[in-house]
């Protein structure tokens, strides 16, 4: 058994706009948090072969793709798909902390310059 307090979480995998802190990795397991200021809107990224279920703990997670907006507040779960292009955004006025369980192999974040095109 492993407890990671708050004081102990690592430096998570970055994304301009957000600040990551990792808690607990496993081989196909990874854990933590994120915490996005009111009004920013993150870079695009994907998380590989990751599945990611997001859970707001406070402010708004905005979620974009190419094909629209999922907009999250306290209290509710997001799944991102793995592979899934997407960027974050904090639409509220207080700073946004969400906790992120991911699942799968390979790199976690992934940076991009932005969605596919519609072609």
């Amino acid at each position: 058994m492993t407890k990671v307090g708050a004081a102990d979480l690592g430096p998570g995998h970055p994304t301009p706009g957000m600040v990551r802190r990792e808690a607990v990795v496993l081989d196909d397991v990874w854990s933590g948090t994120a915490v996005t200021e009111p009004g920013a809107i993150g870079g695009w990224h994907h998380h590989g072969e990751h599945d990611t279920i997001v859970y707001v703990v406070r402010g708004a997670f905005d979620v974009e793709t190419s094909t629209g907006v999922v907009h999250a507040t306290a209290g509710d779960f997001v799944h991102v798909p793995a592979r899934t292009v997407h960027r974050e955004g904090n639409s509220s006025d207080e700073t946004a902390e969400v906790v992120l369980v991911r699942r799968g192999h390979g790199p976690v974040v992934v940076n991009v310059d932005g969605p596919p095109s519609d072609r």
